[in-house]
């Protein structure tokens, strides 16, 4: 009998841990999947929740925290609302929690104290023609998984921009620099990805970071091409980017490519799911649980992954826009690309800017560095 009670409770221990990490992957596989599904538009998980403690004549007082304090202009969204905030006023009356904000316009709805809102990069919402007083056309491209509606912004050049969203917003993103690109003469095609409203869904339901969304990258470089551009630009945020590297990389009309323009790529991609994957309040202890998952519902081939971003494949030109204040796509390692290509690559650090809104952070400078970038390519 003596023997008999170890090794029965020591299979009790093991069926106890062997459960427990049953449980343990399980977790993992639902943190791994939510990560995975980014609804285009909303504002990412690393976007806090802040309260609306009031509102007057050109003011909005929010939570105070550190993304209620950046710098710049931005979007506010939350149930049913779409307004713009510009600067921290710093003469307005606050409490120690809380901040004051330039309000711009209320876009859609209303904003009332105790609202719950995020910031998004996007200013805009509608159309380019609605919200720019931009001509535009509404054009559809023949993706990979189905047709993809696009806008087409005319531009007098021959040179194309071609300008791709990212995690947590929509084709609406692009239109942030839509004027500055058509002052230019530029023409701008901004084409959903699949999985966006009106596009066909992802066949997974999930969001590839890029390995499969470069593909619709591809679909309006042959837009542009069949529609007289000689010369093509393409510009990317967040995961836009990472799609653009390998639409440069891998499209059959990559020689119509002059520049890359990145703004807040994602350039590890497990370095960006495991941040994701903790904004969702992942536990830390299932953090390497949830990326392996992730890794695994995609398929991903490492190897071919680090081909893309492998500074020695680069032919072209490119522009990056980012900075330390991103957390989601580490900014390491834009630092390492442009230091190791030097002669190819410009890395612009916006300080204070947030993932995806650099340009949100200061205009200005932004469009500036863009234009001396964008001069010598078109």
């Amino acid at each position: 009998m003596r023997t008999v009670r170890p090794t029965a409770a020591a299979v009790t221990v093991a069926l106890a841990a062997g459960l427990a990490g049953a449980a343990g992957v399980a977790a993992g596989r639902l943190a791994g999947d939510a990560t995975l599904k980014a609804p285009p538009g909303r504002p990412l998980p690393t976007e806090p929740r802040l309260a609306v403690h009031g509102t007057a004549a050109g003011q909005i007082t929010l939570t105070r925290a550190l993304a209620s304090l950046r710098p710049g202009a931005y979007g506010l969204v939350g149930e049913g609302v779409h307004a713009v905030v510009g600067q921290v006023l710093t003469g307005a009356d606050r409490s120690a929690d809380t901040v004051v904000r330039r309000l711009e316009r209320v876009t859609h709805g209303s904003l009332e104290t105790g609202d719950k809102v995020r910031f998004t990069p996007e200013l805009h919402v509608g159309d380019p023609g609605g919200a720019l007083g931009l001509d535009h056309s509404d054009v559809t491209l023949s993706g990979e998984l189905g047709p993809l509606p696009a806008w087409r912004v005319p531009g007098v050049r021959d040179t194309w921009v071609i300008a791709v969203h990212g995690l947590g917003s929509s084709r609406a993103h692009p239109m942030n620099l839509m004027r500055f690109l058509h002052r230019h003469d530029l023409t701008v095609l901004a084409p959903s990805l699949r999985g966006d409203p009106g596009a066909p869904p992802s066949p997974d339901g999930l969001h590839h970071l890029g390995d499969t969304e470069w593909r619709d990258v591809d679909a309006a470089l042959h837009h542009a091409v069949r529609h007289g551009a000689r010369r093509v630009v393409l510009y990317g945020w967040s995961t836009g980017a990472t799609a653009a590297l390998a639409a440069a990389a891998r499209s059959a009309l990559r020689d119509r490519v002059v520049g890359l323009v990145l703004d807040s790529p994602v350039l590890d991609r497990e370095a960006t799911l495991r941040a994701l994957a903790r904004a969702r309040h992942a536990p830390r202890f299932l953090l390497p649980l949830a990326v392996r998952a992730a890794q695994g519902k995609l398929r991903w081939d490492p190897e071919r992954l680090r081909q893309r971003v492998d500074p020695g494949r680069l032919t072209k030109p490119v522009l990056i826009f980012h900075g330390p204040g991103d957390a989601v796509a580490p900014w390491g390692t834009s630092r390492r690309l442009a230091a190791e290509r030097p002669e190819l690559v410009v890395l612009h650090t916006v300080r204070e800017g947030a993932h995806g809104a650099m340009w949100n952070a200061d205009p200005e400078e932004y469009e500036e560095t863009l234009r001396r970038f964008l001069t010598p390519l078109v």
